[in-house]
């Protein structure tokens, strides 16, 4: 097997068919660490595919995924927080008779060191990971401006704050490749300031893929741009480029650029 060219996520020659339908076609993506990856598409393109299939939920009629040179194939959904990789979802996904603190804590459970028994019993052990998963989770929230909400159920907090805590469970287990898939889905424009800032924290130290409706985000976060259609790939590059590509362009207005009505 070829080795992957990046030490971060290498997507290769991936095909996906659903019942005869096509949903990804011979896609190959790679994500750097210290990059911001937006992918696009009209609806139906292939984008949340690619995430489930990047997660473990879909497995690909054929090609490969790696992350830091590490096979894909075989790992299942609730591993990849191990190996550093975490994603939010389109909605919140929250419990909602946990506090928000309790949903946080969720995540990270790859650092849970005490065995069910001993969490059972109460034993120091079980203490002690108790109190460091309080600390990180309130961190987390923190991180995300929703310090102070911590003991406040989901449902009794806007939309836009549930999808910041969604965001906080994800940050807790200290990801290294971050799945973000529509983050700004009900944010005002403040709300979507503060989450650009966040996104372009984050890039700085770590790989983060998102798909995302709201093209000024994208083009103001992501250093780079991969374009699906179809379950293709017809483009990848800087925004600006991105944008005025007319294969894009004809993608999203349904006909080719410069075709007069």
């Amino acid at each position: 097997m070829e080795v992957p060219s990046t030490e971060g996520l290498s997507v290769n020659d991936v095909t996906v068919s659903f019942g005869g339908i096509t949903a990804l076609d011979g896609v190959s993506v790679e994500a750097s660490p210290r990059e911001v990856l937006g992918i696009i598409g009209p609806n139906g393109a292939g984008k949340t595919t690619l995430f489930n299939v990047i997660c473990g939920f879909v497995r690909p009629d054929s090609g490969a995924l790696s992350w830091r040179r590490r096979s894909l194939s075989q790992v299942r959904p609730h591993e990849l927080p191990a190996l550093g990789i975490a994603r939010t979802l389109q909605g919140v996904g929250l419990f909602p008779r946990l506090t928000v603190l309790e949903n946080v804590m969720l995540g990270g459970h790859r650092f849970r060191r005490a065995r069910f028994a001993g969490a059972l019993l109460g034993s120091p052990g079980s203490d002690r990971d108790e109190r460091s998963l309080r600390d990180r989770a309130t961190a987390a929230l923190e991180r995300v401006g929703c310090d102070g909400i911590e003991h406040q159920l989901p449902g009794s907090l806007p939309y836009a704050m549930q999808k910041r805590v969604a965001l906080a469970r994800a940050l807790i287990c200290e990801p290294e490749l971050l799945l973000l898939d529509e983050p700004a889905g009900g944010l005002d424009a403040s709300e979507l300031s503060e989450l650009a800032k966040l996104i372009e924290s984050l890039g700085r130290s770590i790989a983060v893929m998102l798909v995302e409706h709201h093209m000024d985000l994208v083009t103001s976060v992501c250093d780079r741009v991969v374009v699906l259609d179809f379950g293709s790939v017809i483009a990848d590059g800087v925004p600006p480029a991105v944008r005025q590509d007319p294969r894009v362009l004809e993608a999203y207005l349904g006909e080719p650029v410069g075709v007069e009505r």
